[in-house]
């Protein structure tokens, strides 16, 4: 299955709350996302759907504050054809619409796709806060202490574009 011409890539409705609140449970764990020291209830911001034949295959998720774009959840489930990059692009258009003039996501110290996807589209790495997530571990206590690969999770990785 490839991203073609049939993906469909739109705002989120009221309709889709519950897909979104399953869809968080499955792959966060939960629909309490914390970054930052903070928690935001992921079914409660907006966000896009990728759709391709009638299949809801991605979702991002994302927070807008003052001038700035935090993209709270990204997630495709068929990686590389492109799913994420055109749930990037709508969340970065609707920002630049919005006259954001900075896109950025947390991501931890385990999770070597997001940063290679963010950094192959243009982010670049901003900030490392050391043992964040042990405090983000007091506001959600089941938090994983291993990620991807085995990699103890520990440290929050701060990555943002310039947006015009």
């Amino acid at each position: 299955m490839e991203a073609g011409s049939n993906l469909e890539v739109r705002a989120l409705l009221p309709e889709d709350v519950i897909w979104v609140l399953e869809f968080l449970q499955d792959h966060w764990g939960s629909t309490d996302i914390v970054t930052r020291g903070r928690i935001q209830k992921g079914h409660e911001l907006p966000g896009f759907v990728a759709v391709q034949d009638g299949n809801k295959i991605g979702l991002v998720t994302y927070h807008i504050e003052s001038n700035e774009c935090e993209i709270v959840t990204l997630n495709s489930l068929i990686e590389g054809i492109g799913i994420g990059t055109e749930l990037l692009k709508e969340v970065l258009k609707t920002a630049v619409g919005l006259k954001c003039k900075r896109g950025w996501a947390i991501t931890t110290n385990d999770n070597l796709n997001a940063l290679r996807f963010y950094q192959t589209r243009g982010f670049v790495l901003v900030a490392l806060y050391r043992n964040a997530v042990e405090e983000s571990r007091v506001l959600k206590t089941d938090m994983p202490v291993y990620g991807m690969d085995s990699i103890p999770i520990r440290d929050e990785i701060e990555v943002e574009m310039q947006l015009r």
